[in-house]
């Protein structure tokens, strides 16, 4: 059984190739990456390293050849990743690939996140694909708040326009712990909704970032106008602006609470508290 990994030096890919390293032999993962050199530790302990880009479609032929699973870990270039998911996919039909796994986002399929769309299409292309798959519809990452941390040392406050919302987020090798469980699976599910035990408020993200840094952070809740603004005036670019208050306000409607058990029954533990991840990010 061989599986390949794509992204696999990444913040996600890298740990989901760590976690196989706990459950397979070395020798029975690829581990497909843009830049071979980033890789070299990973050819140090016996995994196959593989270049492709998910733009170059011959580079990812090859490297799937011979692979029985693929862990699709999703792109970062937002506009393109439909198409760039698309390539994978061929490319692991057309090298007899018998199964992949998927990181989605939460409730993909009713999501109002403006990163769903892109998830919604894969999803599409999986399930017209023919090929067995599973998607990792995971929630936010706990390391999504590292620049929450820097903010909170310069101002004093957690800045927000979530309102009461909450986030069930989750560490990195938590998700990359259930993508290694997934894809070593005899017959996974095909749908894992994938999110942090606890589901978090603002206050609770601000005590956290305060018992990290050894100092008072307060909450300042604003409305989304006025959030704009702020983010702005910090020297955030436009996209990145909006993002972060379109976020804020899925999250006030409650899109990213959910807290199943699916990630923690999956791993075999509870999920990591988010302090403890921000206290590595510190």
């Amino acid at each position: 059984m061989t599986i390949a990994v794509t992204g696999a030096t990444g913040q996600l890919g890298r740990r989901i190739v760590a976690q196989l390293l706990e459950r397979v032999p070395a020798s029975e993962i690829v581990a497909v990456v843009r830049d071979e050199a980033k890789a070299a530790p990973l050819a140090q302990q016996g995994v196959q390293v593989r270049v492709a880009t998910y733009t170059d479609v011959p580079a990812l032929d090859a490297a799937f050849a011979g692979v029985d699973k693929v862990v699709l870990v999703s792109g970062n270039e937002i506009g393109q990743r439909a198409v760039q998911h698309g390539n994978v996919i061929e490319a692991a039909k057309a090298a007899g690939v018998g199964f992949i796994a998927y990181t989605s986002v939460l409730h993909a399929d009713g999501s109002p996140l403006l990163v769903a769309p892109e998830h919604v299409a894969t999803e599409a292309l999986l399930a017209d694909s023919g090929l067995s798959y599973s998607l990792l519809r995971n929630g936010w990452y706990h390391e999504n708040y590292a620049t929450s941390i820097d903010a909170a040392r310069a101002s004093g406050a957690v800045v927000t326009s979530a309102g009461d919302g909450k986030v069930a987020s989750a560490s990195r090798d938590d998700f990359a712990a259930a993508a290694a469980v997934v894809v070593t699976t005899e017959n996974p599910e095909r749908v894992y909704e994938l999110s942090g035990d606890v589901a978090w408020s603002q206050a609770d993200l601000a005590a956290a970032i305060a018992q990290v840094i050894g100092s008072e952070v307060s909450v300042l809740d604003v409305d989304a106008e006025k959030h704009a603004e702020i983010l702005s005036g910090a020297g955030l670019d436009e996209g990145t602006v909006q993002f972060v208050v379109a976020t804020d306000g899925h999250i006030a409607a409650g899109h990213l609470a959910a807290t199943p058990g699916t990630l923690s029954t999956l791993i075999g533990r509870p999920t990591t508290p988010l302090v403890d991840t921000l206290r590595t990010l510190v």
